[in-house]
Order: structure tokens, then C-alpha cells, then sequence
């Protein structure tokens, strides 16, 4: 019996040890598994790394491409296309307009009554709708068939008398795509972006289709201004404040606009206007410069869109965007670990991620992350440790932070263009005591983006301080526009009348 004992215990000992060896060559393997995602991780802190110096020079690069677009056309990845707006409103302006803003994810319908004071602003009835799928990628008679449609339900709502016959509405077409203007009402579209991809639609002008659809139903309103939504934020902000000189867009896409000195655009040579001065529709979504930090999946998400080498900085700043490098970021470390459970085919979807759940999962406050589990089981991916949820929030912040230093530094290559960053600007002909007296500026801000991912706009507003440094940043001020593009072009309806 006891040399059995001796046997049964021995075996047991060689069990015991081979369960051991077994556990430890699993956390051995678990150790290197989670090593990788770290190491992924680590990559993508290092490429999407933007120390104020490298923000330095994307401001200057960004101040050199806007000079280069109005020198001439095509001199510049900045198309730096002329509005025609010259006059912004004063305050006095009087009537009812209405406005119709066609974006990237929403369009949107108000009607706006003025009583001649700054302090008289009356928006009324406004209606905001996602835009149809299909829509996108039908033809120009079926889009503008429908905004037609919508404008005409709005109106049937109206019971305040103002729907009396014989009434002409003038309305302005906020419309947040590349335009060549030939006046304030009339232009041609350039391209698509956001993903619209009606083709027979480029070349031909936007107001006169509008104008076709809303006669076809016998509307009787006058499409009096096509204005892209960045233009209609700076009026607002002007109509507020008129140190406002400058307006961006952060939403599905990005863009900019801001006032320039006639003489400055030399590609139009001889163009007059009573102010001076116009308003620039820069299309920044476009400018690119080898100070921007990319990476693999930025290169891929370019390779793979419809508008491949098109749109780069856009690509790494918009909403549209950022879900979906978050998203093949994370798909990377499901490949390479398994610490994401089961591969989910949900995750090698484009776009499946949205920036809103980015923006969720960024600023989840419960102490285990609920939302990010939540969000995560969406996409396929459950019961995943804390450890790992702390990680995604950690990819979003990264992928965040980027985004929101980049737009600071765009924003402060505008300044530094029209000498308001304390230098006084690459070719602003100013003389040296008019550029040693700092100016107040407000920059007119709008887009989802901006107004609901509390922490891209607390990013960009940082690095915006760190840029110009605390002294000059006390004189630039921005400003929230909400619904500006829409307010902010009917306004500009009312003050060319």
C-alpha cells in the first residue's frame, strides 16, 4: 500500500505541475497578447503625436496655401473661392426670410423675422430632418424634388397669416458643398463630398435647380442667396459682434471661411466692392501638408473611400471620419489579440462606428464604463474586462486629441494670414504699428462636432491658447453659432434687399 501511495502522490505532483505549466504558459501567452495591443497602441500615440511645435508649422503651411489659392486658381489645395459677399448684415435689417440648409447628414428649414435691432431676432418653426439615404447618390431632380416637397409642408404649416397668396418668400439656400460663384444667388457645384455622389449634379448651378423645383410646384418663393454654411456662421457671428472675421465649420465635414481685403485676391484682379473687403469660402477640407501626422489608418481609410486622395485634412477632423479610424484601430487589436473575444464581422464594417458613440464612449463617467460595454456589445464585441474598455476610451482620446489640435492650428493659419495671431501675417501689407496693436477676433464656430464632443472642443480650444500663447489668445475669442448657417444666411437675404 505504500508504494501506491508513493505512486498516487507522484502522480498527482505531475498533475499538479503540468496544471501549472499550463496556467503559466497561458498568462505567459495572455502577457504577450496584451503586449501587442499596448504596442498598438503605443504606435498609435507616436503617429498621431502633435507637440505645439509640429502645430506651428501646420499653421504656417496653412497660412502659405491660403496666399498660394488667392494668387491663382488651382496655385493651392485651397480652392479659396470667392462668395460675393461683401456687405454682412448691420442689425437694422427688416422682414420675414426663410432658409433651407442642405448638410451632410441633416437638412434643415426656418423662417426668420428681423425688427430692425441687433436685439430683434426671431427664429421661428424650425425643422431639422436626417437626410434620406437614397437621396444621396439619386439624381438632382430627385433631391431637389424633395427639398422642394419640404419647403412646401413647411410652409402649409404656417398659421400666422404669412402663408397668405400672393406673398413672394425670399429664401436663402445654405448648401455645405464646393461652389464657383458668379454672384451671391448663383453658382455651380464643384464636387461632392460627405458622401453625396449625384454626378450629373457638378458643373450645374444649385440656386437655378431649386428655383426649378420650387416653381414646378407652384411656390412662389425666390431662391435669393446660395450660400455655403460656413459663410452663413460668419454672418451670425458678424450680425452679433462685428470683430467676427472668421467662421468654421466642425460637423459630418469641415470647412472655413473669413473676411480677406479685396486686394489681397490677386487671382481676381480689378475686383471691387464697396466695403473692400470679401468673404473667402477657403474648402480647407483639402489642404494637406507633410506636417500633418498620419497614419496607416488614415491611409487606409483614404484608400477606401470615395474620394480617395481628396479631402485629407477633412478626413482627419470631421465627424464622418473619426468613428471610423477609432473603429479600424480597434479592429487591428481584435486581429492581433483576442482579448476582444470572438472576431466580430460587425467591426470590418466602414462607418459602423459613429463619431456620437466615439464621443459617448470618450466621455463615459460610470466607474466600469457601462456605456463603452454597451456600445462595444452593439458592435458585436461583449464581456469584455474593464481593462479593455479603459483602452478603446483610450484610442478615442487620441484619435480625438489629434483631431482637435489640428483644427486649432487651422484656425490659427487663418490668423496668422490676415495678421491677427500678434505677427502680424505672411503677406498682410500692414504697417509694423498697425500689427503691433493686437485686435480683438471672434472666430464663429458651428457643427455637431463642436457643439456636442465636449472634449474635441475643449482640445481645440487648448491647443489654440498654446499656439498663440496667452497673451495674443486673450484678444481672439470664439463663439458657439448654433443653427448659425441657417440663421446666418437668411440674414444675409435681408441685407441685400
Amino acid at each position: 500500500m505504500g508504494k501506491v501511495a508513493v505512486a498516487f502522490a507522484a502522480a498527482a505532483v505531475v498533475a499538479a505541475c503540468s496544471v501549472a505549466a499550463v496556467m503559466v504558459r497561458r498568462r505567459v501567452k495572455s502577457r504577450r497578447k496584451w503586449r501587442s495591443v499596448v504596442e498598438i497602441l503605443k504606435e498609435l500615440e507616436e503617429g498621431c503625436d502633435t507637440p505645439v511645435g509640429r502645430l506651428r508649422q501646420v499653421v504656417d503651411a496653412m497660412a502659405v496655401e491660403m496666399h498660394a489659392g488667392l494668387a491663382s486658381e488651382g496655385g493651392s489645395k485651397l480652392k479659396m473661392l470667392l462668395t460675393f459677399v461683401h456687405e454682412l448684415p448691420k442689425g437694422t435689417e427688416k422682414g420675414t426670410y426663410y432658409a433651407l440648409h442642405l448638410g451632410g447628414t441633416y437638412f434643415r428649414i426656418l423662417r426668420v423675422h428681423l425688427g430692425g435691432e441687433r436685439s430683434y431676432l426671431d427664429v421661428q418653426d424650425v425643422e431639422r430632418h436626417p437626410i434620406p439615404s437614397h437621396l444621396m447618390n439619386s439624381t438632382s431632380e430627385v433631391l431637389f424634388n424633395f427639398l422642394a416637397f419640404s419647403l412646401e409642408r413647411f410652409i402649409e404649416k404656417e398659421g400666422d397669416g404669412s402663408s397668405s397668396q400672393g406673398v413672394k418668400r425670399e429664401l436663402a439656400f445654405t448648401f455645405s458643398f464646393p461652389v464657383k460663384h458668379s454672384s451671391i444667388s448663383s453658382g455651380v457645384l464643384i464636387k461632392w463630398t460627405k458622401g453625396f455622389e449625384i454626378s450629373e449634379m457638378v458643373g450645374r448651378d444649385i440656386a437655378e435647380c431649386l428655383q426649378v423645383a420650387l416653381n414646378t410646384r407652384g411656390l412662389d418663393m425666390h431662391v435669393a442667396a446660395l450660400v455655403n454654411d460656413t459663410v452663413g456662421a460668419l454672418s451670425l457671428g458678424y450680425y452679433h459682434d462685428p470683430d467676427t472675421v472668421v467662421a468654421v465649420v466642425f460637423g459630418t465635414g469641415s470647412n472655413a471661411c473669413y473676411l480677406e481685403r479685396t486686394d489681397a485676391i490677386i487671382k481676381s484682379q480689378g475686383l471691387l466692392t464697396t466695403s473692400g473687403s470679401m468673404v473667402v469660402n477657403m474648402e480647407w477640407g483639402n489642404f494637406w501638408s507633410s506636417h500633418l501626422p498620419r497614419t496607416s489608418y488614415d491611409i487606409d481609410l483614404d484608400a477606401e473611400s470615395s474620394n480617395s486622395n481628396d479631402m485629407g485634412f477633412e478626413k482627419m477632423i470631421a465627424g464622418m471620419y473619426l468613428g471610423d479610424i477609432v473603429r479600424r484601430v480597434i479592429l487591428r487589436m481584435s486581429q492581433e489579440s483576442d482579448i476582444f473575444g470572438p472576431s466580430s464581422s460587425l467591426l470590418s464594417e466602414p462607418y459602423v462606428l459613429r463619431t456620437n458613440l466615439v464621443s459617448a464612449m470618450h466621455e463615459d463617467d460610470t466607474p466600469e464604463l457601462q456605456e463603452v460595454a454597451r456600445i462595444l456589445k452593439d458592435l458585436g464585441v461583449s464581456e469584455v474586462p474593464l481593462k479593455v474598455r479603459k483602452l478603446v476610451v483610450k484610442v478615442c482620446d487620441v484619435v480625438t486629441r489629434r483631431a482637435g489640435r489640428l483644427a486649432a492650428a487651422g484656425i490659427a493659419g487663418i490668423l496668422k494670414k490676415i495678421g491677427r495671431d500678434g505677427s502680424g501675417g505672411i503677406t498682410s501689407g500692414r504697417s509694423r504699428s498697425e500689427t503691433q496693436m493686437q485686435r480683438r477676433t471672434v472666430v464663429a464656430v458651428e457643427g455637431g462636432l463642436y457643439m456636442n464632443y465636449t472634449m474635441f472642443r475643449e482640445y481645440m480650444e487648448e491647443a489654440l491658447v498654446e499656439i498663440l500663447g496667452e497673451e495674443v489668445s486673450q484678444y481672439v475669442v470664439v463663439k458657439a453659432m448654433e443653427d448659425g448657417s441657417s440663421i446666418g444666411s437668411a440674414l444675409l437675404v435681408a441685407s441685400s434687399q
